[in-house]
């Protein structure tokens, strides 16, 4: 089991950036990838980003793909998402995951979540 921690989410003006984190603790080891996913009210949970915790083979969604990047820390077990020029579109509560595949990119892919933050891009 993985227990997942996410942080940085808040307020922020359209065009501005936010940098969240998720600290993963447990059987890390056991993990292939870890995601960031996000839901918008009265919407579903969508994917956002991935990648392999070594760093490599990082996947986007087509909607932040220039503008978000996602990263791993092995040494603190941190995954983070770095967002810029936010759009108001990307206000959600955002959601750390870990991946069961290699190639994660969809919900089926991921088993335990974080708790999420919520980000809100004001216009």
């Amino acid at each position: 089991q993985v227990q997942l921690v996410e942080s940085g989410g808040g307020l922020v003006q359209a065009g501005g950036s936010l940098r969240l984190s998720c600290a993963a603790s447990g059987r890390t080891l056991s993990t292939y990838a870890m995601g960031w996913f996000r839901q918008a009210p009265g919407k579903e949970r969508e994917f956002v980003a991935s990648i392999r915790w070594s760093g490599s083979n990082a996947y986007y969604a087509d909607s932040v793909k220039g503008r978000f990047t996602i990263s791993t820390d092995k040494a603190k077990n941190t995954v983070n998402l770095q967002m810029n020029s936010l759009k108001p579109e990307d206000t959600a509560v955002y959601y750390c995951a870990t991946g069961t595949q290699w190639i994660a990119t969809t919900l089926r892919d991921f088993g335990s979540w974080g708790q999420g933050t919520q980000v809100t891009v004001s216009s």
